[in-house]
């Protein structure tokens, strides 16, 4: 293995194994079914988007799509001659092709990514040469009955000279080509390139369906999954992010935190900011900020329905949301200061400000918001 497969990659999660190498996908049935219903019909779109929330396994269906595609038809056929219609997603593990996609060695298949730059870099987006590399890849001889099977994950990645010149490939799509771009805001790509292509939607995964997946990541569960259910929101990819960085304490703290508004607890308030500001903790930092969005997101939620949201996210979380978002109207002053604080965080992120000042204005924010 080179220094360079040794990488950490764009498209995949961190303590997750690669969507190529996943075997089962949880939770995706109508997606599958769509998908199937129209390889039956022999009318399959050369371009699919696939879109919904971030790690709820969309890059799993696209690399479990192309085996499919690239492997062999079975040798028996059906009716008059024809290969019976297909029921199943499902390729043999042993199958060839199987072998040649987990190695990332199968030459049906491109698969596009931020890419890392002359420094080692891994680049914030995907760029025109990225794009452009598919050039050659196009001109190489087909094998295995002639597909190619592009995947370009996450596509709202690329940069606009990047997506024009994905967009003149999807509107002259080479032969026997299936392209798949993995979107979890398709409003960030170009109308045109959304025209071209045909929509698969997934949708978050239930408590049962989510816990599924994370045994089959190797994952350890907690011992509260509701917790974690309630945080993820169906989204395996966000329950390993909370798993591997203690989100969970950190949204306990947090709580408790919120539980002394309007006398703050400053004690507690300053010790938690001070973890966002710990070398090497920028990714602890930006779930801290995550979480508070997402607790003032529970808050205007609970003043708005007359209801905490269930299952409760940390001990004590739905008598908190209760006493600070007691009516619609404090529902939507937590709501309006959402909005504010998070764009006033996420720009005091951009221009590298100190993350404990950023957490700690956020949480006298806060404090003002449930002193009213």
């Amino acid at each position: 293995m080179s220094a360079q497969d040794e990488l950490p990659r764009a498209d995949q999660a961190a303590g997750a194994p690669h969507p190529r190498e996943t075997p089962q996908i949880f939770g995706q049935n109508k997606a599958e079914q769509d998908f199937l219903t129209a390889f039956n019909s022999d009318r399959l779109h050369h371009g699919w988007l696939l879109t919904g929330p971030q790690g709820i396994g969309k890059a799993t269906l696209a690399w479990r799509i192309a085996r499919f595609l690239l492997a062999p038809p079975p040798a028996e056929d059906g009716l008059f001659g024809a290969p019976p219609p297909a029921t199943t997603l499902d390729i043999d593990p042993d199958h060839p092709v199987s072998h040649r996609i987990h190695a990332l060695a199968e030459p049906g298949l491109a698969a596009i990514t931020r890419s890392y730059n002359d420094k080692g870099k891994l680049r914030d987006q995907i760029v025109v040469d990225d794009i452009r590399a598919l050039n050659r890849f196009f001109g190489l001889s087909a094998t295995d009955g002639g597909r190619r099977v592009v995947i370009v994950d996450a596509a709202d990645d690329m940069n606009p000279s990047a997506a024009n010149a994905l967009l003149k490939m999807l509107e002259e799509p080479p032969a026997r080509t299936t392209m798949f771009l993995i979107s979890h805001q398709p409003s960030r790509l170009l109308p045109t390139i959304r025209s071209r292509c045909r929509t698969l939607r997934l949708g978050p995964l239930s408590a049962e369906d989510m816990q599924a997946a994370l045994s089959q990541s190797g994952a350890e569960l907690p011992e509260n999954a509701d917790h974690l259910a309630a945080l993820a929101a169906g989204s395996v990819g966000a329950a390993l992010r909370l798993l591997n960085l203690g989100g969970l304490k950190t949204y306990a703290e947090l709580v408790q935190i919120l539980d002394s508004l309007p006398r703050l607890d400053r004690q507690r308030a300053m010790a938690l900011a001070e973890t966002a500001a710990q070398r090497g903790g920028a990714e602890k930092f930006e779930l801290l900020l995550t979480l508070t969005e997402v607790a003032m997101a529970r808050l205007a939620r609970t003043g708005a329905t007359g209801q905490p949201p269930q299952p409760e996210a940390a001990p004590g979380e739905t008598a908190m949301l209760q006493r600070l978002a007691p009516d619609p109207h404090k529902g939507r002053a937590w709501a309006d200061l959402s909005a504010e604080a998070t764009a006033r965080a996420r720009h005091g992120q951009a221009v590298n400000l100190d993350p404990a000042a950023l957490v700690l204005d956020t949480v006298f924010k806060m404090q003002e918001t449930a002193s009213r």
